[in-house]
């Protein structure tokens, strides 16, 4: 099983609109993000964001280019920025197919920590908004590797 966790992509501030859409430069990142995604073959069988505006339209960009066919799901608890890690990890050891979470920092950098170290507070990637990294869970669910990890300014002109 592969699990692809996105940063959202960069977010108007909260003086111009307190709901927080992507940002011009969000959507050109995320479009390339998508763009790499589908000449690299991901696939998945589920998309899953936050719920926040921001995430969403990451999710919905991303859904659009790489997985046309699928619903995105909104999940309220779980994928936010300041959300314990317990929610998605206990459902990795449900789920069997390829997933992409869209979600915030920290809730991200502890979610690679937590499934590469075993603990949430290791530090072992530094998200910007619009970072994907992918991990690949070993056989027989032992453990997690990070296959890969891109940021926005790798796919800039």
């Amino acid at each position: 099983m592969k699990l692809y966790l996105i940063q959202h992509g960069d977010a108007v501030g909260e003086q111009v609109d307190p709901e927080r859409p992507l940002s011009l430069r969000g959507r050109a990142d995320i479009e390339g993000l998508a763009a790499q995604m589908l000449r690299d073959g991901v696939e998945v069988e589920r998309i899953i964001n936050s719920g926040k505006l921001r995430a969403r339209q990451t999710a919905d960009m991303i859904a659009a280019v790489i997985a046309p066919t699928l619903s995105v799901e909104d999940i309220a608890d779980g994928l936010r920025p300041k959300d314990s890690t317990d929610w998605l990890a206990g459902s990795l050891e449900q789920w069997t197919g390829d997933t992409l979470a869209v979600g915030h920092l920290p809730f991200m950098g502890k979610m690679v920590s937590r499934l590469v170290t075993g603990s949430d507070n290791t530090g072992v990637v530094s998200f910007v908004p619009g970072t994907a990294v992918c991990l690949e869970r070993g056989e027989n669910a032992d453990g997690w590797t990070i296959d890969w990890m891109i940021t926005p300014d790798l796919l800039r002109p």
